[in-house]
């Protein structure tokens, strides 16, 4: 999987050198030689990685870093952060203001090129989702909600079967969180299913092998978004590329440094509350497209598409498939009479009833203005003409209560039924057989049911 990186290094030599290393692998690189330069770079490029020297004149890294990530635009973006300093206040530095690893010079060619791999799939995933919520918000879909994107106050599971680490992972973590700690991965694996933020597991684990436990996790769809890191052994850096490829999202050396670890785990909750959010905008917005915002039920768009896909099967000597037409008779009037207000209420207690007297497996839809249809899969016109019938007699045989109660109103309705007729038989001319069997309903006086066989 190539990428375009951004590489931001105040020494050529460097830049050149990276550069080389990356184009041999087929990445496309940019070059900035500042910090200034790449903010710029990064607002206007969008790259799917940056690559950014910490000890730079003027404005060094660590602020770099801040400024890329207190920009929505470019917060998303991961960062790894490079210097030729080893100390443990660097590195804790560099990952408090946002960095995704911290690598040292000079550079392990393998252990770049592993994290780039890992941090472009990550970017991979995230760019769609912001894709798809962006054209959720364009079609005005999704509304510009709130969330809880904080890296505070999250559920994690420790999988470790080494209790005294365990326990020192845990209690380092209840300051911010809620650790628990499984030393089955069985059992981890079942709580990770749960509202889990966060697996840590032992990648050196005596008793199970942590990779394959991660691997089990990656693989179902239950738990498949769940971050893991692992706490692993740096001189065994055969098994940290390993963790990488298989798709760990952060690993942690050994000896634990508590600093490191909080602020690693802060970054990773504080990423997939991220991705939860725009994965939630994202289903809404897909209910929304085909949902009626008044009524609640199913909108055209949506009883077509179920609608072609029923007859097909019926076509090819599957169920029959049963469709109920109704109409509201004289709405006009109560538009007129009480305002479209009460209409609309009149509307949404008449979908809450036609809901509540059809089946599991029926699909009751808004139509358009006062028109519902029912399509009711395996059902014959027999069957459908019952349906209908108990559906008209719950609506006319109760008053609708409007005006927080105030008013009483007699509604009664119109319901055209058809039912499929064999292999030549379409959507268009099942809901053509419908319409038609409602003009004869409201032309024999209204409040009937009638079904139309042919």
């Amino acid at each position: 999987m190539t990428a375009r990186i951004l590489v931001v290094d105040d020494i050529e030599a460097n830049l050149r050198v990276l550069d080389a290393k990356l184009t041999a692998e087929y990445y496309d690189v940019m070059l900035a030689q500042d910090g200034p330069t790449g903010l710029a770079m990064a607002a206007s490029e969008r790259p799917d990685i940056i690559i950014l020297d910490v000890m730079m004149p003027g404005m060094d890294g660590f602020e770099v870093c801040r400024r890329l990530k207190d920009d929505p635009a470019t917060r998303h973006i991961p960062v790894v952060l490079v210097t030729a300093l080893d100390g443990r206040a660097d590195r804790i530095a560099g990952l408090e203001a946002g960095a995704d690893e911290f690598l040292n010079k000079p550079i392990d060619d393998v252990m770049l090129f592993s994290r780039v791999r890992s941090l472009t799939r990550l970017k991979t995933v995230i760019d769609e989702l912001r894709q798809r919520e962006a054209s959720g918000r364009r079609m005005g879909v999704i509304a510009g909600a709130a969330a809880r994107l904080a890296g505070s106050g999250g559920r994690i599971v420790i999988c470790d079967d080494n209790e005294r680490q365990a326990q020192r992972i845990a209690a380092e973590l209840a300051i911010e969180h809620r650790p628990l700690i499984e030393t089955d991965p069985e059992k981890a694996h079942l709580t990770c299913r749960g509202p889990v933020d966060l697996l840590i597991v032992n990648a050196n684990a005596r008793t199970f092998d942590g990779l394959r436990f991660a691997a089990q996790i990656r693989s179902d769809e239950a738990t498949r978004h769940m971050p893991i890191l692992a706490v692993i052994d740096p001189d065994e850096r055969p098994r940290m590329v390993k963790a990488l490829e298989i798709g760990i999202n952060d690993v942690l050396p050994k000896p634990i440094d508590p600093q490191e670890l909080s602020a690693r785990v802060r970054t990773q909750i504080k990423r997939k509350r991220y991705t939860d959010f725009l994965r939630k905008n994202l289903d809404h917005s897909l209910e929304l497209a085909v949902t009626d915002q008044l009524t609640g039920l199913h909108n055209r768009r949506y009883m077509v598409g179920q609608l072609n896909a029923l007859v097909t099967r019926a076509a090819k000597g599957g169920d029959p498939v049963g469709a109920l037409l109704i109409d509201i008779d004289h709405f006009k009037k109560i538009n007129d009479t009480y305002g479209h207000d009460i209409g609309d209420e009149v509307l949404r207690e008449f979908a809450v009833r036609v809901a509540t007297n059809v089946r599991a497996v029926d699909l009751p839809c808004r139509y358009g203005g006062e028109e519902f249809v029912v399509i009711m899969p395996g059902t014959d016109l027999i069957a459908a003409e019952r349906i209908a019938e108990r559906i008209r007699a719950h609506v006319s045989g109760s008053p609708f209560r409007v005006a927080g109660g105030k008013e009483l109103l007699t509604v009664t309705i119109s319901i055209g039924v058809a039912s499929t007729l064999g292999a030549k038989d379409t959507p268009e001319a099942l809901l053509k057989r419908s319409d038609a069997a409602v003009y004869e309903a409201k032309a024999a006086g209204r409040n009937k049911v009638i079904a139309k066989a042919a």
